[in-house]
């Protein structure tokens, strides 16, 4: 061979190569309009907590050994979940909860929270005890009244006593976008003004301009909250604000930090920042900060990949205002009178 022809030889060999950035890690994937491509079907179901047991404290990450051990440990529990007979579920302070930590509505045939962890032992990464910071002064007051106020009556008394996923309003596309009990699949699409991230969880799409718009002086309250997108490199940035808050102060299932609860609060103090980062051909890593300084005493951070699936996205089919609402106030009724006659 010529040095001219082992020249072409090894321009060809590197042609074919997946471009690689300064760094010397792969690049990412583009959009034929040039952007970092996101696009595809994800889950972001996990078994690491979302904040960190006190037994590990100190302890960011777990060794290669732990995980393999609570992986393990966690498939071994849904076998044995699996050939349990059947049995009727026994009345618990928690719907949530069964017997033995199973579950208490249907059984656990039914989830999909994963078999595999992250890695860390939190998916809070910051404050570094991987725990969500304490409530303001003013904060913990409210949610001590509202809690007070629920005590004082029975748990359908209105319809404002359901959380917000009772009643098919939205469950958990975000922001922040944390893994739930089922169904933590997501499709991410991509144009060249915006991103969308859609979720059968309910029936949730966000719809994220990239355009540099300005924010409307009078918004439209929105649930999802007011989103915006730019590129930061490869990395998508999302920030969300005036993100809709119940007047009422009931949440929802998956909202187990109540970022949507107004608590008493109705400042504009809330908001998201998300980043998605293709860090492989089937990851995008999702880092998120939630600020509320009416809230929270200080900022927090999470981190969990999202992992490309080869699944289907079925559709969840929760109808808005949930009908079976009536049926919950009237059995409400129906055991108060019940009561009442047994004076």
């Amino acid at each position: 061979m010529t040095v001219r022809s082992f020249a072409a030889a090894i321009v060809l060999a590197l042609a074919g190569l997946p471009p690689v950035s300064a760094a010397g890690q792969p690049a990412a994937p583009r959009t034929a309009w040039g952007d970092p491509d996101l696009q595809g079907a994800y889950t972001n179901k996990t078994i690491t907590p979302l904040q960190r047991p006190a037994e590990l404290a100190a302890q960011e990450r777990l060794s290669a050994e732990e995980v393999a051990s609570l992986e393990r440990e966690v498939a071994d529990r849904n076998a044995a979940l699996l050939r349990r007979p059947a049995r009727r579920t026994a009345v618990t302070e928690s719907v949530d909860v069964g017997e033995d930590g199973a579950p208490g509505f249907y059984n656990n045939f039914w989830l999909d929270r994963g078999t595999t962890s992250t890695g860390q032992t939190s998916i809070v990464v910051d404050p570094p005890d991987g725990r969500i910071p304490p409530l303001t002064p003013a904060a913990q007051q409210d949610e001590d009244a509202r809690l007070a106020a629920r005590a004082e009556r029975g748990p359908a008394d209105t319809w404002t006593d359901l959380d917000l996923n009772d009643r098919c309003m939205l469950w958990s596309v975000g922001p922040p976008m944390l893994p739930t009990g089922y169904n933590n699949n997501y499709l991410i699409l991509q144009t060249p003004d915006h991103v969308v991230i859609h979720v059968e969880m309910i029936h949730d799409t966000r719809i994220i301009p990239l355009d540099g718009r300005p924010r409307p002086a009078r918004p439209v309250p929105q649930w999802l909250g007011e989103m915006r997108g730019r590129w930061e490199g490869d990395t998508l940035v999302v920030e969300t604000r005036r993100i809709a808050r119940s007047e009422e102060g009931s949440s929802f299932g998956n909202d187990v930090v109540r970022i949507r609860a107004a608590n008493g609060g109705r400042t504009e103090s809330l908001r998201v920042i998300e980043r998605f980062t293709r860090v492989g051909p089937d990851t995008i890593r999702y880092q998120f900060t939630v600020e509320d300084p009416s809230r929270w005493t200080s900022p927090w951070s999470g981190e969990l990949p999202l992992r490309s699936i080869d699944e289907t996205l079925f559709e969840y089919a929760c109808h808005e205002g949930n009908y079976s609402i009536v049926n919950v106030l009237s059995g409400e009724r129906t055991g108060e009178r019940a009561a009442a006659a047994d004076r």
